[in-house]
């Protein structure tokens, strides 16, 4: 109810266009009860005059809040570009440059914003007063965006990760390609963008894979019972040093992993720069496996042997 009123006190008519709607009033009362002698015509000659002026000042208002309107987009866009260009020339952060290029397009908006309104004959102090108690009202409705900004920039100042980066957060995998006022924008491996609160982003675990250079890669491979174990780790071997991808230091560890219920299962673990992760490990599954089918290295499947009582 509060803000209702506020609203109706912000969006009143100035007091200029008011006085002359009252007077309007008047006159046409008057000549309602008197239209046929020559002083109600001239009233009604008055009033119409009165209109004239007014719907005219009103479509002046109305035809500059536009100019305004389509000038101010051209110019923020404008504006947009030269910030963008001086913070590419200082070499400033991709993470810091995202959310600065959001946060001052915001800024630009709610300028043009007032601009408008105010060239419209709006009060601007009624106009601010709306502003402060809409900012109370959304504010309490809304209390977890402000948290996301908070949360932007804690992390434009711990860094837990940057533009850039691969991580992994909130049961989600991607590249950040944005951190803006509210949101860290992920592209996932699959092209899609995820948005991210920034609430969340910094106040839960996230995983940074990029904050290393190099990364484990690790294959867990099964054998038949009854295989030569260490003809398969001499394949196994054979594989790991064609790959020039994979690290000298630390030397890659072959190993038997468990005596499982169907098969001998192996573990390899290799090192390998972060940025070649996915096709080393993807690389590898098919490097294994035409190696074992060359060895003639059988690969176990799920099997359960039945006993009949005679």
């Amino acid at each position: 109810m509060l803000l209702a009123t506020i609203l109706l006190q912000a969006l009143r008519v100035p007091d200029s266009v008011g006085n002359q709607i009252d007077t309007a009033r008047h006159i046409a009362k008057t000549i309602v009860t008197d239209v046929t002698t020559e002083q109600g015509l001239d009233r009604l000659s008055k009033l119409v005059s009165q209109l004239i002026n007014w719907g005219v000042g009103l479509g002046l208002r109305i035809i500059g809040a536009l100019v305004i309107f389509f000038i101010g987009r051209f110019v923020i866009k404008l504006l947009n570009r030269l910030i963008k260009r001086i913070l590419n020339a200082r070499g400033v952060d991709a993470s810091v440059k995202s959310f600065l290029e959001s946060f001052i397009n915001v800024i630009l908006q709610v300028m043009l914003l007032v601009a408008v309104v105010n060239k419209l004959g709006i009060e601007t102090t009624s106009f601010a007063a709306l502003l402060a108690s809409f900012g109370v009202a959304v504010g309490m409705a809304l209390s977890g965006n402000l948290q996301n900004f908070a949360g932007g920039i804690l992390i434009l100042l711990f860094r837990p990760y940057r533009v850039g980066d691969y991580v992994g957060a909130q049961g989600e995998e991607g590249t950040v390609i944005a951190i803006q006022m509210l949101h860290t924008i992920i592209r996932t491996y699959q092209g899609n963008q995820v948005y991210m609160p920034n609430s969340l982003m910094s106040s839960n675990k996230v995983t940074n894979y990029s904050k290393e250079p190099n990364r484990m890669v690790e294959w867990r491979i099964g054998i038949d019972y009854g295989e030569n174990v260490s003809r398969a780790q001499a394949a196994l071997e054979r594989v790991v040093a064609a790959d020039h991808r994979i690290l000298k230091d630390p030397a890659p560890y072959i190993a038997v992993r468990e005596l499982g219920d169907n098969s001998v299962g192996l573990t390899v673990r290799v090192w390998a720069p972060t940025e070649s992760y996915w096709r080393v490990l993807y690389d590898g599954n098919r490097a294994i496996y035409d190696e074992f089918n060359k060895q003639h290295i059988n690969f176990p499947y799920p099997q359960m042997t039945i006993h009949h009582a005679d």
